[in-house]
């Protein structure tokens, strides 16, 4: 009994190699990828953040803000890249082209937004973030360098979007190698550029906040340039490519579905983002110390949180395969296997965040308070990873089906219905530290796994849109 037992776990929750080989091809790419990009914007960081605080904190606060449209661009574009995953594995290459377009206008809009809103409220905005806890921060100085940061930013949105584009056509499709290899172009020339221009190496001049920023602007040219190029010189490999620009219209049936579908999504990337960012704001009540903190921390984060980050793009173009080839038993059965995997790892991201808490934040320059700060909630983090990665496949796997309405009420709407409101009211009517109140706010999310295991369970989300 004890065997059957223990081969059933095995057959239900661990794949054979074949399931690997097939996991591994798609994640392994995005995972080099995002490990390369993760740790050059972990140097980037650093190197700001021996400049001092105040630049660190002001470059913090911009990419918070900045994190709200490219969470808009994702959201948008994976909406309707449900659908290409699934014409795809239908194998109809006009459907595919149809994404495309729509996506392609979509980006336009909302990068149009993006830039008439923070060029119009920029400051304002910046502001919200800049509370004098009496800790001795400069703030009339770290406005100064996130607005000088932020307007040259701004140009990088053009590369971003039409990057998106092109990159999660591909990604949808089953070709994630071609965007790694252009992500490590641009990670490379994002730290070559910021060695010479934060610090002015040999005759670069010496721009400091300044030349992060055209680092980043540059790097984001390099990779959409490189994406563009190679899919257009290849197109017996990728003939969705063929005829796209032809014309951006779409029938008035795939509009409608594209809008029933990816509407959800994107109003749930961009509540969920300024949720992330209303969050922060909550915390740096405690002062500017906290907001330098959490970049420190989420700097390390997001380099060890890789594999799960990539298992939920492994869900979203898998699963999402199978259901539009018609498999949904299969689907099934693999969505299980990925989510298992995903947390089984995060275990091990956990210790390594352990492990370092004590020692990163000290490869910054900044005062012993941030670095104390920073360290616990590194530690409060490696807690929380396991957790991060459950709730992230979940989603995946919800919106793989189509689930978007579902998908909105699983993620924004638990995070301003429950994260925020505990982040406000811990934040403006207690005289708990900012530790505590972090953990508060994470320990609710064992609360979205208990939803998130329900509607997998019940396998709401297998459904074939495309058919």
């Amino acid at each position: 009994m004890q065997t059957k037992a223990k081969t059933g776990f095995f057959s239900r929750f661990i794949g054979d190699k074949a399931f690997y080989k097939l996991i591994l091809g798609v994640t392994v790419p995005i995972m080099i990828q995002n490990g390369i990009s993760n740790f050059v914007s972990m140097l980037d960081n650093i190197m700001v953040g021996q400049i001092g605080t105040e630049q660190m904190s002001g470059v913090s606060i911009v990419n918070q803000l900045v994190f709200i449209y490219f969470l808009a661009i994702f959201g948008g574009m994976g909406g309707i890249g449900i659908f290409t995953a699934q014409y795809y594995g239908s194998n109809d290459q006009e459907g595919v082209r149809a994404t495309f377009r729509a996506k392609f206008v979509l980006g336009l809009v909302l990068t149009a937004i993006a830039f008439v809103v923070l060029s119009v409220f920029g400051k304002e905005l910046i502001g919200l973030y800049l509370n004098d806890s009496g800790d001795g921060s400069d703030l009339a100085a770290t406005l100064q360098y996130a607005e000088s940061y932020l307007w040259i930013i701004f140009i990088s949105f053009p590369a971003f979007f039409v990057l998106q584009v092109y990159a999660s056509t591909l990604r949808a499709c089953g070709e994630t190698v071609l965007p790694m290899k252009a992500g490590i172009a641009a990670v490379l020339t994002n730290l070559l550029f910021n060695w010479l221009l934060i610090y002015g190496v040999w005759f670069f001049p010496k721009l400091g906040v300044q030349g992060a920023a055209i680092a980043t602007v540059l790097a984001r040219y390099v990779e959409m340039f490189i994406v563009v190029i190679y899919c257009h010189t290849h197109k017996e490999k990728h003939s969705f490519i063929v005829g796209v620009y032809r014309t951006l219209k779409i029938t008035k049936d795939q509009l409608k579905r594209f809008t029933l579908k990816g509407t959800p999504l994107l109003v749930n990337e961009v509540l969920w983002s300024v949720g992330m960012s209303f969050l922060l704001q909550c915390y740096s009540v405690r002062g500017l110390a906290v907001i330098a903190a959490f970049n420190i921390s989420n700097t390390i984060s997001n380099m060890l949180s890789i594999v799960y980050f990539a298992m939920g793009d492994a869900v979203s173009i898998i699963v999402g395969q199978l259901l539009g080839a018609g498999k949904p038993e299969e689907a099934v059965d693999t969505d299980r296997k990925i989510i298992f995997f995903s947390v089984a790892f995060s275990l091990v991201t956990s210790v390594l965040m352990l492990v370092v808490a004590p020692f990163f934040p000290h490869l910054y320059n900044t005062t012993d308070d941030v670095r104390a700060i920073a360290g616990n909630l590194i530690r409060v983090g490696a807690f929380h990873t396991p957790i991060m990665a459950f709730c992230h496949c979940t989603y995946f796997t919800l919106r793989s089906g189509g689930k978007t309405i579902i998908t909105f009420i699983f993620d924004s709407a638990f995070t301003w219905i429950v994260s925020v409101p505990i982040a406000f009211v811990l934040s403006r009517f207690t005289g708990w530290n900012v530790i505590l109140i972090y953990i508060a706010v994470c320990a609710a999310d064992l609360i979205k796994c208990v939803i998130g295991y329900v509607l997998v369970k019940r396998k709401v989300w297998v459904q074939n849109i495309v058919a």
